[in-house]
């Protein structure tokens, strides 16, 4: 396994133990491998023709088409955007879209559930995990660094454990999940009384009580449930 990702791991991981408010560091590097593939694609990789063929296929989903147009780019999103609906016009043709089967209904569906810029991130999200189980398994330092993390997301934490089962054999695999956990529950458990807290600060009979670490709660639940990410 070719491991590529290695040193950002390591810097992802460091910066969240420094300072705990930047959340789950798997979180974070899918951050950067969004920023790397918008970069590329705006960039060098704009009029390379075997990616211009991906895209013209792909297309990018709301939210990726959206960061591309703030980035303020527009010659090079115009560019793609050229040959993208030259090309899908033609695939499209003239049948009406009512027509049961017709060609036209299918591209469109397909190009509604597609995104090039989700799909990248996608393939390299699986394989920066893969490198994350093996620098866990082959480097102690690594471990204490991972057992001190703030929190995971349970989207990555899904992730982690579903590749270490298949990566690292039994004893490994369990250990790896113990300690997984083990950040994980805590601040499941601490969220959840810091939600409940939140909520009773609305109530008159709470409302000169402190606030706590309640008051940023519902922003940490929802990126705590779904991650704090753009990639459907």
């Amino acid at each position: 396994m070719e491991q590529i990702y290695t040193i950002p791991i390591n810097e992802h991981f460091d910066a969240s133990l420094k300072d705990p408010k930047q959340g789950c560091p798997v979180c974070s590097l899918c951050r950067m491998l969004e920023e790397n593939e918008i970069d590329l694609i705006l960039g060098a990789s704009m009029m390379e023709p075997d990616v211009r063929i991906k895209t013209n296929k792909e297309g990018f989903c709301p939210v990726h088409s959206g960061i591309m147009f703030n980035r303020k780019n527009r010659l090079g999103m115009a560019l793609t955007l050229e040959s993208h609906l030259d090309e899908l016009r033609s695939e499209v043709g003239d049948l009406p879209l009512l027509v049961p089967g017709s060609r036209a209904r299918h591209r469109i569906e397909e190009l509604e559930g597609s995104c090039y810029v989700c799909r990248r991130i996608a393939s390299n999200y699986t394989h920066m995990i893969e490198n994350l189980i093996y620098i866990w398994e082959n480097d102690p330092d690594f471990r204490v660094k991972f057992s001190s993390q703030p929190y995971f997301c349970l989207p990555h934490w899904r992730s982690m454990l579903e590749a270490a089962k298949v990566r690292l054999n039994r004893k490994m695999n369990g250990e790896f999940a113990r300690a997984a956990s083990e950040v994980v529950l805590p601040y499941f458990d601490s969220l959840r009384e810091d939600i409940s807290w939140f909520c009773k600060k609305f109530d008159y009979r709470y409302s000169e009580e402190p606030w706590g670490n309640s008051k940023d709660s519902v922003e940490r639940a929802l990126k705590f449930l779904r991650g704090d990410v753009n990639v459907r």
